[in-house]
This record gives structure tokens, sequence and C-alpha cells, in this order.
């Protein structure tokens, strides 16, 4: 984080940040950088992460979908790594280990998503991403078969579309602002858990 923006102290923040946040660190076992950063304006804290809890956890609102959590955390580092946003490549990498539970599938995602190792369905999800992440302006009736042609909805569009926008958003939160992952997040999912 850079001085512009330093993070709020967490006891200075209203009731529900805090209550929010400290449930994460318990669940972590660290606070990831984030959250502490977009507190400094708890209204928009609130919208945030309503959004991406409702994106990234459908189940918490109610919806269900066919995406996993590891691909939603691959889409989320390979257009993130487009974006060149570090604190989501690493943060969501990191998550993305943990998930698909391949401690190399992050690192090739942010390299080079298109030689990574993932699944023809997986690959299909990525170009639709990516297309929004880049060109959204040009996406058509073709982008939409491509994905139903691996089993993808228009329901799944939208989610793998949202998710793509919202965490360009994020991408450039994070990037303005100097937000700079959490040392933790390097090591998560690379090697074993100790039992």
């Amino acid at each position: 984080m850079t001085d512009r923006y330093p993070l709020p102290d967490l006891n200075t923040l209203p009731d529900d940040l805090r209550t929010k946040i400290l449930e994460v660190q318990e669940k972590a076992g660290f606070v990831p950088n984030v959250f502490l950063a977009l507190a400094r304006r708890p209204a928009e804290w609130r919208a945030f992460f309503a959004y991406h809890d409702a994106l990234m956890d459908p189940e918490s609102v109610g919806r269900s979908s066919p995406l996993t959590k590891g691909d939603r955390e691959m889409i989320v580092t390979t257009t993130s790594a487009a974006n060149q946003c570090l604190y989501c490549v690493v943060a969501h990498g990191a998550l993305l280990r943990i998930y698909e539970k391949k401690p190399l599938v992050a690192d090739q995602v942010a390299v080079n998503w298109r030689k990574a190792d993932i699944t023809p369905r997986q690959r299909a999800m990525l170009d639709f991403a990516m297309k929004v992440c880049e060109r959204s302006h040009e996406i058509d009736d073709a982008d939409f078969a491509a994905l139903a042609a691996h089993g993808f909805t228009d329901e799944d569009a939208w989610d793998i579309g949202a998710i793509t926008a919202f965490f360009g958003l994020s991408n450039r939160m994070a990037s303005f602002t100097g937000m700079q992952p959490n040392a933790e997040f390097y090591l998560m999912g690379r090697v074993p858990k100790q039992k």
C-alpha cells in the first residue's frame, strides 16, 4: 500500500465492516489488504463486497451456477493478468491453486492461459472472459455459440462476463491505490498443508 491511501485502523471501522473483516481473518488467518484498503469508504466497501459475494459465491444469494469456485478464480486470475493487476493475480491465484488442487495452474494462466494445463471447457470459458476483458464491444452470437458447444448457457455467459467486468473494476482500484498482496498469498496452495 502506498502512503497516499493508508490502511484504516480496524478498530475505527463501522461494526458491520469490522465484524466481516474479523470473520475473514478467522477463516484465512490474516486480513487480505483489499478488505482494509476499501474500508476507507464504508458505503463503497459494502456495495463492492455485496456484488463480489453475489458473483463469487452465488449460493449466498440463493442462486446456483455450474461454474466451480476454481472456474471463477481462473477467470479472475487470467483477466487480472491481462489488466496487469499484481494484487488480484497473486491473491486470486492463491485461491485458484487451492480450489483446483494444481499448484502450477495459477502461474500458467497468469502468464499464458492458452498454454495452461486446463480443460477444453475452461479454455472456452477463458476465451470468452478474455474477449469481455479486452474487446467486449466485439462480443457477438458466435462467442455465445462457442460457449454453448462446451455446455455453457446464456446465464453461465453472464456469470463469466460479470466476473470479468467486476474484477476489471477491482483491478483498477488495486492498481491506482498501489495495493500490495499480503505475503501470505504467495505460498498458499503451492505446498501441501502441514497436518
